[in-house]
């Protein structure tokens, strides 16, 4: 008598299929961070036989600067990030010469004489780290943005979505976002 010894077998033809399926689940279901960044539309390139550099009035110039501990200091002092809109803020809509009009700044003799002269001085350390350089940025595009809305509601009188090419021209002539990343002299 002859026994066949039959060994127990796992049906294993299902198993990649499996596989495959929790594969393509977790694929689809799984967050992808967005890239970090901002958006700027760099400015257009100087026309040849003109001279595109101009003088600044140091009164119009605010700088900022990133150290390589990613502190923030704003003409030399230090701030905390949560303090440089409101610095911005102020200095871009001073009105230190009284020309603007629908600026509602203090008329202070240390800040810009009018926003569409008023240049801000980005700088950092080669050991700054990409976080604080964009946190700045945002607080920088936060001031800029709550200007911008301030003169659409108070001059312009009307919203955001309701506004004209031409009315979104006048409201970044009003408020030119200028940024400088080079170094000051």
């Amino acid at each position: 008598m002859r026994r066949s010894k039959l060994v127990p077998e796992v049906n294993a033809g299902s198993m990649a299929d499996i596989a495959f399926l929790l594969l393509i689940f977790f694929l689809v279901t799984a967050v992808i961070p967005k890239d970090k960044g901002f958006n700027r539309k760099l400015p257009p390139e100087c026309p040849p036989n003109t001279i595109c550099e101009g003088e600044i009035l140091e009164r119009n110039a605010l700088r900022i600067v990133i150290n390589n501990k990613d502190q923030i200091m704003v003409e030399g002092d230090v701030i905390n990030i949560d303090e440089l809109k409101v610095v911005a803020k102020n200095f871009l809509d001073n009105n230190g010469d009284g020309s603007c009009s629908y600026c509602n700044g203090v008329k202070a003799d240390n800040l810009s004489v009018n926003p569409t002269k008023a240049v801000i001085s980005l700088q950092f350390g080669k050991q700054t780290s990409y976080n604080q350089f964009i946190a700045v940025q945002d607080e920088l595009t936060k001031a800029y943005y709550e200007l911008r809305q301030a003169y659409i509601h108070n001059v312009l009188k009307t919203t955001t979505k309701n506004m004209s090419e031409d009315e979104l021209k006048q409201v970044k002539n009003a408020y030119p976002f200028t940024l400088s990343e080079a170094e000051t002299k």
